[in-house]
């Protein structure tokens, strides 16, 4: 003889599962919506990263003149940039914050001779320092001292 509480328990059961589907069909389209957000994202980070490089190969500085002047310019820190192609007082610059690992303006000034008791003299060497910051060769700590990026 068949169980009387059987077709209850199927009954029961059925609607159990049919809470089950219901819970799973919102949980698969939040995922779905999630992966075309992400998509989306993805999509965004491309267009903004193509961006990006097309601006800084736009402003990346190249040999020029104003006036009759030639100017000297230092590239930027990049991949595809040797040390090689920097002028030889920014090589030389290079070299001494390696050497002493980090240093003041002032230290690198008397490691590649520059006499640094004449203000007039440090500060082209400071605007180099700083220069060489900006365009990613050095570093500069928050005390104020100079770092290679190697």
């Amino acid at each position: 003889m068949l169980d009387p509480e059987l077709p209850e328990r199927i009954t029961a059961r059925r609607a159990e599962l049919d809470e089950l589907e219901k819970l799973l069909a919102k949980q698969l389209a939040e995922v779905r919506i999630a992966r075309d957000q992400l998509a989306v994202a993805e999509r965004v980070l491309e267009r903004v990263s193509e961006q990006v490089v097309g601006e800084r190969a736009s402003v990346t500085p190249k040999p020029g003149q104003v006036g009759w002047q030639a100017v000297l310019l230092i590239p930027y820190r990049t991949s595809g940039v040797e040390e090689a192609t920097l002028p030889p007082d920014y090589q030389r610059i290079l070299a001494a914050v390696r050497r002493r690992r980090t240093g003041h303006a002032r230290e690198v000034g008397e490691a590649v001779g520059v006499d640094v008791a004449v203000k007039a003299k440090l500060e082209p060497l400071r605007s180099k320092l700083v220069r060489l910051v900006d365009r990613g060769w050095l570093r500069k700590l928050p005390d104020a001292r100079f770092d290679t990026r190697l």
